[in-house]
Formats: C-alpha cells, structure tokens, sequence
C-alpha cells in the first residue's frame, strides 16, 4: 500500500534519513520508533510531501509521491495529522474538521464523516462552536486527528499523538488508534512513547539517527533485549 526505497533527506549537510526503506500494507498498524532527533518525523514529512527527499522513492499504491505536492497526496488517501497537533487556534472545532475536508466536493459525504468524527469524539460536538485554541491539549489532539480523518483517507499518518499528554489521555489517544484500525483505517504511527506503540502494532521499525536498525512485529520488538534496554526503560 505504502512503500519507501532508499530514501535519503537532507537538513543542509546533515543527512536525517539515510536508505530508509520501510513498507505498511492495508489494515496495518505501523510504528516507527526511536529517540528525540531520529528521524521519525522527517520519515512522515517525506511520505506526506511537506519534505523533499535528496534520492529514493516513496510510492502509495504503486504511484510516486516525490513530484507530487502535498494536497495531491491527501487526495490520493494519506492524511498527516502532525507533531504539535498543528491546528487552527484561532477558529473553532467546526473551521477545523471543514478544513480537513477542504478538497472534497461530497456535500453529503463530508456531512456523514462529520458526524462520524464527533460520535468518535464526544469533546469535539461539545465544544463545537468553541475557539478551538482554548481546548486542552489532549482535545486538540482529538481535533487534528478528527481533522486528519476529514479528508476520508485509506491510510493515516500520525506524528506522536501522545506527546505532552497526560497518562489517561494517551491510554484514550491509543484507544481510539485501535479503535479506527478496527474499522478499516491503515495507519503509520511515529512515537517516542514506544511502549504503547508497540503494543498496539502489527509490526515496527526503529530508526536510530537516520537509519533503520530494527524491524519486526510489535509483539517481537515489545520483547527484544536491546529495544528494552534503549527504549522501554530496560
């Protein structure tokens, strides 16, 4: 469904992504994980446009994505919902999911998957009409996902959706990950908290400061020594 080959990304001199090849096939989920400064983020910029890789290739159901810009994608079916939550503060929840659906002309459609997203998110309809910048960051963070999930994607890419959240609030942020993997959504997931990334993922990559060191399934990395010892407090 989503495959990178070779992929290499510069910052200037600094090589951030060095021959990273990674696959994600339907119905999976997908996590990248490793320390502060790896690469994860850049690897998601790269898939979703917003970053130009030096060489190598990203395709999504056998078509290149490299020449493409980055609203292309989302309308090929990828949706990056990104680090920091990124969302519109200065509009309300409502703004937000309309701009999700932005490049979509199903009037019908985009109202059915707005309801679906605020009976996904009962914060959300509760604060509908709200500025959204006042929310706490855990409903934001529901809000970039709804947002994300606006354009009807196949496949959703998530930049650490538990960063800065409270301990009951990443229970439910990987709650709903489940949740819409369960109904059909195929997902790449980037994560410092690899923990509960691998324990909800069909398999995982660890990236150390640009390259792929490890891959298998999340159960096999959850239980490998040195992944423990790097990343899951020994």
């Amino acid at each position: 469904m989503l495959e990178t080959k070779n992929l290499n990304v510069f910052y200037g001199a600094i090589n951030a992504l060095n021959d990273v090849s990674i696959t994600v096939q339907p119905g999976e989920i997908v996590a990248i994980i490793g320390s502060n400064g790896a690469g994860k983020s850049t690897l998601l910029r790269t898939i979703s446009g917003l970053i130009r890789p030096r060489s190598g290739s990203v395709s999504y159901n056998g078509k290149e994505l490299t020449t493409l810009q980055p609203h292309e994608i989302v309308k090929l079916g990828l949706s990056h919902a990104p680090e920091g939550r990124r969302i519109f503060t200065n509009m309300t929840v409502e703004e937000n999911l309309q701009l999700g659906a932005y490049l979509r002309k199903d009037k019908a459609g985009v109202a059915a998957d707005m309801e679906m997203v605020l009976g996904r998110f009962p914060r959300l309809k509760e604060r509908f009409k709200q500025n959204s910048g006042t929310m706490s960051g855990g409903e934001q963070q529901m809000l970039a996902i709804g947002r994300a999930l606006m354009s009807r994607p196949e496949i959703l890419l998530l930049d650490e959706p538990s960063l800065g959240l409270a301990p009951f609030l990443i229970t439910e942020i990987f709650n709903i990950v489940k949740d819409l993997n369960a109904d059909g959504k195929t997902v790449l997931i980037v994560e410092q908290n690899a923990n509960r990334a691998l324990e909800i993922a069909h398999r995982a990559y660890v990236l150390e400061t640009g390259e792929l060191v490890l891959q298998g399934s999340g159960q096999e990395l959850l239980h490998d020594p040195k992944v423990k010892e790097a990343y899951l407090g020994g």
